[in-house]
């Protein structure tokens, strides 16, 4: 019995007792006095089962019917099996016209096994990991996008590398944003100064992994893959953030403790952030670094052929055209004709991009001088443009513009008057740009035969005949 039909039970014993009037008893119940010789009644032929509210174990007279919760399933089940209830229930609304309250569904997906409501999920156990044995074995590294600053500067983001044995920060560095060249400095840092650790630990980031079967490099490794491959460095990616735990908590203490210094030092920008990240890097490892299992360094020397500058590299495959010719990040480049260029026609040829911008042809590792011939319609305003591209630029720019125009003269939003005002800026007549109907053609009129001179006899109406045939208006 619930609460109130256990309260009910009380004031009814209290009222065949007779200590209780049907007026106090029904102001106790909030019912009325008929309502409790109702119920007084069944109390006393039945006890207090007759209190019990008859609805209690069936069907509401509101519920839905058989056959619609039938065919809502048999919907779900067939075109929204992996919905959630609130979007299934949208798609039920505008592509079958079948409208159900969102609860509704929900209960009827869980009766049905399509939907498990969040006190039956089990949260996905995460077992601890222990840590690696030796410095330099694994080196967890990751991104962490922060108002690092307080509004001093702009928000940016810190590279974090933090090896998995004892915890240390091995390097730092503030950037604008995660980018492959950004990553590149941090890791070339890091290279020169603790040597290459056998493999790297990180997210699903599109820097580390190829996320698309499809991708244009067609070999599996990104830019910063590739490079890791270069050196012999394996990169293994997490499946979890909780898998990274190490560099997911050190985000969490450079958040508290890294802001707070920079504040003291009146740090307000990257490039001084960048000064001081050493001396920070310093003071955590002394108070927070631990001793690993095993004191050796597996870390490996760096090697002259690792090659550390080119590996840092964007590099890239394109075909040399029989003209000598390639296209690269909207750029067309004409190699200069030489004997290695001539041996590199219709062949792939290597493209690398160095963190400045600069560009390399090489061939058989022999560079290719080549000229750039800017293909993007659109100059960045402030562009640097060198001396002898400077008249091939101004040429794109002129031809951008011009079509750019014309492409605004076609637009049905522009009035007949703005049109006439660009083409005025343009250079441009109406007259030879304005459309056929605009063009008020003169009238034409029949050839006029021209009389003779009046005779002098009868002058008056000779002159008039003559001025009618004439087309001219004399008043008389």
């Amino acid at each position: 019995m619930s609460n109130k039909e256990l309260d009910r039970v009380t004031v009814m014993a209290r009222l065949t007792e007779g200590s209780l009037s049907q007026r106090a008893a029904a102001a106790a119940l909030g019912i009325t006095e008929r309502q409790v010789r109702r119920l007084q009644r069944g109390y006393e032929a039945h006890g207090a089962s007759a209190l019990i509210s008859k609805r209690r174990g069936k069907p509401s007279n509101r519920r839905l019917s058989a056959e619609l919760h039938d065919y809502v399933v048999a919907l779900v089940q067939a075109h929204y099996a992996d919905f959630g209830p609130t979007l299934a229930c949208e798609k039920l609304r505008e592509l079958h016209d079948v409208t159900v309250s969102v609860e509704t569904l929900r209960s009827w997906m869980t009766v049905a096994g399509l939907w498990t409501t969040r006190s039956e999920q089990r949260r996905r156990p995460q077992p601890p990991r222990a840590r690696r044995d030796c410095l330099g074995e694994l080196v967890q590294i990751d991104g962490c996008d922060h108002d690092w600053f307080e509004g001093r500067g702009p928000r940016c983001t810190l590279l974090v590398f933090v090896d998995d044995a004892t915890g240390q920060l091995m390097e730092l560095r503030f950037a604008r944003t995660e980018t492959t060249f950004d990553y590149f400095a941090a890791t070339e840092r890091y290279l020169r100064r603790h040597g290459k650790p056998i493999a790297f630990y990180s997210d699903k980031h599109s820097i580390f992994r190829v996320n698309r079967k499809e991708a244009i490099g067609g070999v599996g490794y990104t830019q910063f893959g590739r490079a890791m491959q270069d050196l012999n460095i394996d990169v293994i990616c997490a499946n979890t953030a909780a898998a990274k735990g190490r560099v997911e908590r050190a985000h969490q203490t450079l958040q508290d403790r890294l802001v707070k210094e920079l504040r003291l030092n009146r740090i307000n920008d990257r490039e001084a952030g960048n000064a001081f990240i050493d001396l920070f890097r310093e003071d955590y490892n002394r108070r927070f670094a631990r001793t690993p299992k095993d004191p050796r360094d597996a870390h490996r020397p760096l090697l002259p052929q690792d090659g550390l500058v080119r590996a840092f590299t964007w590099q890239e495959k394109r075909r040399l055209t029989y003209n000598l010719a390639l296209h690269y990040n909207r750029v067309l480049y004409v190699v200069t004709q030489t004997p290695s260029s001539d041996r590199a026609r219709g062949k792939r040829v290597d493209v690398r991009e160095d963190p400045d911008g600069t560009v390399h042809i090489e061939y058989r590792g022999v560079e290719l001088p080549a000229t750039a011939f800017a293909k993007d319609a659109r100059v960045n305003p402030g562009a640097i443009v060198e001396n002898k591209l400077l008249s091939h630029t101004l040429r794109v720019i002129q031809s951008a513009q011009q079509e750019r125009d014309e492409n605004r003269l076609a637009s049905k939003r522009l009035t007949l008057r703005d049109k006439d005002k660009l083409r005025k800026a343009m250079g441009i007549t109406a007259e030879l740009h304005a459309s056929p109907k605009r063009i008020k053609k003169p009238p034409t009129y029949p050839p006029v035969q021209l009389m003779a001179a009046p005779p002098e006899s009868d002058p008056l109406a000779h002159v008039l005949a003559w001025a009618k045939a004439q087309r001219l208006d004399i008043e008389s």
